[in-house]
This record gives C-alpha cells, structure tokens and sequence, in this order.
C-alpha cells in the first residue's frame, strides 16, 4: 500500500508542482493551501507524512507543527518543513517545532524526493527497533518510545535529533565524521551539505543545556566532526 502524504503549502504553483511529483514518485497525495483545512483532514485521516510550508495564512506552519507534535495520535507523524529562505532561524526555529527535516526554497523534486525517501527508511526502521533502554550520564535513551529523559525530565527531541544523539551514544569516545552523519542519519541520496548537520547539532546541543565551550555530552572536533564525552 502506497504511503500518503499531505501537502500544506498556498503558493498554488508550488503545491501544484510537488503533489505531481510525488503523485510520480507513487504517493497517495492531498493537498492544501492552509494550515485549518490541513488539521482538519488529519483528523480524519492521518497521513504517513506531511510536507509543511511555514509560511501560511492564517495559522501557519510552525504553529501547526506545535499543534501536531502536541497531540498523541499526530506526534510521531514525519514532517518535512519548506522555508521561504535557506535561513538558520528558519531552519533552527522549524526544528524546535518538531520537524524532522527541512528543504530550503528554490527546490529540486529529486532533491524532495530524496529527503522524503530518507525520512521514511528512518522512521520504518525506528518501528522495528526493540531494545532496551540505554543509560549515559544523566541521559535515558527509551529506543522503543524514542524517549529521552535528562535527570528524568523529558528532552522533545525531532527524529533527526533523536537519531544524531543515538549515533553519538553509540560511537561514545569515537569521533564521528561528518560523512558519517550524512549517511547514517540522512542516507546515501542526501544532497544537502553539512550546514545541516551543523544547525541539528546546535538544536540538540540546546536541548541538552550543553555548553559549546566546556560540552557535557557533545564536543566539536574541528574539520572533522563530533565526539560523545559523557561518561558510562
């Protein structure tokens, strides 16, 4: 069965643009020009992802990912983010709502199509997962939940952010590359840059409360990439 994905976007050259290739790419597509029309038919009926433009009128799509993440029955659904401007405080802003991913306008459909592709490999893989919960430092990875507790307080982390921390955890005292990230956590098709991975790092380290300068969790290893310091 074919998976569905909701388009939210009101530029009507955009949306016309993106439901086609994704009708192409053998999605079940709808397709909206507003956020309230877009929250009404997930009511009904959930997509297996939504494509989300943060600029809408009225509500927009920030505010609309904050609603979905908020609910239980719509918070583990995937959402690609479509920003006006290739900005970080688009970007990073679109994160702390709870996107899963972002994609800078002017874009490619091949370019979409591999992120979207990307999310889906993540997400059915995190549905098969069935391990135990790992403890590090004061952090407690629930894999099956993907769940993050710091000193038992839940941590909201987004899919990305999720997968980054756990690749991390699992590399613990091992520097990571940034080929690495790119492949483990956006696949062999990403066609981003590493600018990407920056800003989820920056998110993540936020979250976190780690400090940049004297890191808990997370060091910065310059020209390469990054390292877990956290003790077992």
């Amino acid at each position: 069965m074919s998976k569905k994905i909701f388009i939210v976007e009101d530029d009507e050259n955009i949306r016309e643009m993106v439901k086609v290739a994704l009708i192409s790419f053998s999605f079940e597509v709808a397709a909206f020009d507003n956020a309230e029309n877009a929250l009404t038919a997930i009511s009904e009926t959930t997509p297996d992802m939504i494509i989300l433009d943060i600029m809408l009128p009225g509500m927009n799509g920030l505010e609309m990912a904050k609603i979905l993440r908020s609910k239980p029955e719509t918070k583990d659904i995937p959402i690609i983010i479509l920003t006006a401007k290739d900005t970080e405080l688009d970007t990073v802003t679109g994160l702390d709502c709870g996107a899963d991913d972002y994609i800078a306008k002017p874009f490619g459909v091949m370019e979409l199509g591999a992120r979207i592709r990307s999310v889906f490999r993540r997400t059915d893989k995190a549905d098969t997962l069935s391990k135990e919960d790992t403890i590090i430092s004061d952090l407690v990875i629930n894999h099956n939940t993907r769940e993050v507790k710091q000193n038992q307080k839940l941590i909201d982390l987004t899919f990305k952010e999720f997968e980054i921390l756990c690749l991390l955890v699992a590399e613990r005292g091992n520097v990571i590359s940034r080929d690495k990230f790119l492949q483990e956590i956006w696949g062999f098709d990403f066609v981003g840059e590493s600018r990407t991975l920056d800003i989820h790092i920056r998110t993540l380290r936020q979250k976190l409360g780690d400090d940049m300068k004297n890191p808990k969790y997370i060091k910065t290893i310059r020209n390469v990439g990054y390292r877990f310091v956290g003790d077992s």
